[in-house]
């Protein structure tokens, strides 16, 4: 199995390489409110959910004399994600309400913005940056299906909302499907676990991925995308990047053995992995600078990159990571053997 992360992972500090190149991709940008503005809250509740279940988030509650401010700092935030900074979308919009989740590597902030036209609620995450997560989220980008806004200043990280059922809640209620649903579940699932051990994202347990139903000419169609990015190339255990070996992916696991053989499962990596080839082909020069900074930054201690390292070349059976210093020099391995040609798919799991 993949086990769980040996400890809770420090942040890493976004180097100075690293934030130029955000900044040359538009990244990167002046923010009226810090990480750090937010923790000046004077109050907090509990949050419930709708079967007065406890969130492990909190409610929390800014003096009278410090709201109007901050209110208005977390309107601009929104206008800056979603209309590059156009004020002139958020007459219209309020805060609702500013959530904390003490539990998190990142501790986030989640604020709910609500359109006072027609009732409509959006949400934002306001996080302390980690080198990991915004390595994580640069893949997610450009190596992913997948397109992802977020913004950065100094320590502060800005992440838009990805919608979707959450996974744990997907296992539980959404499985009783069509046969045809239950395969393309099952075939999505393949794509994502691909997808993850290719760039070498981690810790991809139900909870921290949704799932995207889209409503098709017959049945639905699924997209998994991950939401936390914390653990991009940080364990050294190969196993935990791939999401096939956590025990609250099973009920989906079950639904390949069942309905997919290895022929299809190996068509479906396949395809996953010349995707994956064909963007960065496609992406080019921005993936080359990409690679060069994750590869000068210190993302994981020695003995981690030296335990994946062992791992991955056994895997491949290959010795190209032996030389391997870093994470960054990991990942650019692995994709190189991808582009070669030379990459073994993850460890079939259908009999």
């Amino acid at each position: 199995m993949a086990g769980t992360p040996s400890k809770k992972k420090p942040a890493n500090l976004v180097s100075k390489g690293f934030m130029q190149y955000l900044s040359a991709y538009g990244r990167a940008t002046k923010l009226p409110l810090s990480y750090t503005d937010l923790l000046h809250y004077g109050t907090s509740v509990p949050l419930y959910d709708a079967s007065d279940e406890d969130t492990l988030w909190e409610t929390v509650y800014y003096a009278e004399h410090e709201r109007e401010e901050v209110n208005l700092g977390l309107r601009h935030i929104y206008a800056l994600l979603k209309t590059d900074g156009d004020d002139a979308v958020i007459d219209h919009l309020e805060v609702a309400r500013v959530d904390y989740c003490t539990f998190g590597n990142t501790k986030p902030f989640r604020i709910r913005i609500r359109n006072k036209i027609n009732d409509n609620y959006d949400h934002y995450y306001v996080k302390q940056a980690d080198a990991n997560r915004l390595y994580g989220l640069e893949l997610e980008h450009i190596l992913s299906p997948n397109r992802i806004t977020y913004l950065i200043e100094g320590k502060t990280l800005i992440e838009e909302h990805v919608a979707g059922v959450p996974g744990d809640d997907f296992m539980v209620d959404r499985l009783n499907v069509s046969s045809l649903d239950k395969t393309r579940i099952a075939k999505e699932f393949v794509k994502f676990n691909e997808r993850c051990f290719v760039r070498l994202l981690g810790d991809m347990r139900a909870y921290n991925y949704v799932v995207d139903i889209t409503p098709d000419i017959e049945g639905n169609q699924y997209r998994i995308r991950a939401i936390d990015f914390d653990q991009q190339t940080y364990e050294g255990r190969k196993n935990f990047y791939l999401p096939q070996y956590f025990k609250d992916n099973n009920p989906i696991i079950k639904l390949g053995m069942e309905l997919m053989s290895p022929e299809s499962v190996e068509q479906y990596q396949l395809e996953e992995r010349a995707l994956i080839g064909f963007r960065v082909k496609t992406i080019g020069e921005r993936f080359g600078e990409l690679m060069d900074f994750m590869r000068q930054d210190v993302l994981s201690p020695t003995e981690k990159v030296s335990a994946l390292t062992r791992d991955l070349n056994l895997h491949h059976q290959t010795n190209r990571f032996s030389d391997c210093r870093g994470m960054g020099d990991v990942v650019a391995v692995n994709l190189e053997l991808l582009l070669d040609k030379e990459f073994h798919r993850s460890m079939p799991w259908v009999a």
